[in-house]
């Protein structure tokens, strides 16, 4: 990079001497494409650890709940979402709230989008996240958890595919791969159903299905959910600020925290809450602080994921969730004795696989986009240079 800004400098000092105006152009101008600092990467490693350890550890939460007596599959998807008001301090210190750097990828709009418009956006997002945390907690509730978490794996291959559709994604030999090894990973898990056991003791075939079947159809309303944002990003708003995103998250949770809440008494489930909490096998204060804990941990992988999107893109941000997963199903053989038969191992084993090559085709995108943007410089310090 010394050599960059050396070049940089005897360009600008050239042009200095013989235009004035040339000059100043050069000099307000970066001709060379820099490199990430070590602040980025710094940040990158911070929001990666968020998204990891949120996603695991409010996983096994949620499945503490159902093994020691929860039943409320309602009340699990809510603290899915309900722990978004810690996120509120952003937008009172100053410094932070008036943050709007556009990411990389942002397009500044010439005339901001209605009240209408965007409410329209946050409301339809907002619901389908409420009804993909209600299918998860579903299949949580029926699925021991390294089964679910694998089964979620299939999140990516949904997302590739709504990619295609609606975001122009390419589909390339390892992306296929990808989707084929996913797609039979979460297959192969439907064959050993009557060996695992559920919330209650074992799990009938007829549950597991349904289980399978929920989980299924939640990583698919993750995949759409995850194209729909970009898509209104690209489409309806935008830019891509941090405050931009920090607005998304927010009213999406609060849409999706009413939906479900309202779901929650129009189901009769709240009447039972204060029984459930009086027989939750651990106590009333076990029973509180894992759906406290639980909140916030959610949060804090939103908090991950939103910083992903920030600094890399959406499509990064669920390819590291992607990684997690395959870390549930070993921390649940550690604290819930689930069982790791040779099924689930070699679905394990697919489902790892799949991910890498996704994560390869996002290498070779990286690296054939850097490879043209350097081109590009090279291409533009030809033409200043003097003959």
């Amino acid at each position: 990079m010394g050599e960059a800004h050396q070049l940089q400098l005897s360009i600008m000092v050239h042009h200095q001497d013989a235009n004035g105006a040339n000059s100043r152009s050069i000099r307000n101008t970066s001709v060379l494409p820099r490199g990430k600092s070590f602040n980025w990467w710094l940040r990158m490693t911070l929001y990666t650890c968020l998204v990891l350890s949120g996603q695991s550890v409010a996983t096994l939460l949620g499945r503490l709940y159902f093994d020691k007596g929860g039943h409320s599959n309602w009340l699990q998807a809510l603290m899915n979402l309900a722990g978004f008001p810690i996120l509120l301090p952003y937008y009172c210190i100053p410094a932070l709230g008036k943050r709007n750097n556009p990411t990389t990828n942002s397009v500044q709009s010439e005339r901001p989008p209605s009240t209408l418009t965007l409410a329209s956006v946050y409301v339809s997002l907002g619901l389908l996240v409420a009804f993909g945390c209600f299918l998860y907690s579903v299949g949580l509730s029926y699925l021991p958890v390294s089964t679910y978490s694998l089964i979620c794996a299939s999140q990516l291959a949904f997302n590739a595919l709504f990619s295609f559709f609606l975001n122009s994604q390419k589909f390339t030999p390892y992306i296929f791969n990808a989707l084929f090894l996913l797609t039979i990973s979460s297959v192969l898990l439907v064959f050993q159903g009557d060996s695992d056991s559920g919330a209650a003791g074992v799990t009938t075939k007829g549950k597991y299905v349904i289980g399978f079947l929920c989980t299924i159809a939640a990583s698919a309303s993750y995949g759409l959910t995850l194209s729909l944002t970009q898509l209104a990003f690209r489409k309806v708003i935008r830019k891509e600020t941090f405050t931009a995103v920090m607005d998304m998250i927010v009213y999406q949770s609060l849409i999706a925290s009413c939906a479900i809440f309202i779901g929650l008494f129009a189901s009769g489930e709240w009447k039972g809450l204060k029984k459930e909490m009086g027989e939750f096998k651990s106590g009333k204060v076990s029973y509180i602080m894992n759906l406290t804990w639980s909140a916030i941990v959610w949060q804090l992988f939103a908090i991950g994921g939103v910083g992903l999107i920030f600094e890399a893109s959406s499509l990064f941000s669920n390819v590291v969730s992607a990684l997690g997963l395959p870390v549930v199903p070993v921390l649940a053989v550690i604290f819930f004795h689930d069982k790791m038969d040779r099924i689930k191992i070699v679905a394990m084993v697919l489902a790892i696989w799949g991910f890498v090559s996704y994560l390869y085709q996002h290498y070779l995108d990286d690296r054939k986009a850097k490879t043209a943007e350097y081109e590009n410089a090279d291409g533009e310090v030809s033409t200043i240079l003097p003959p």
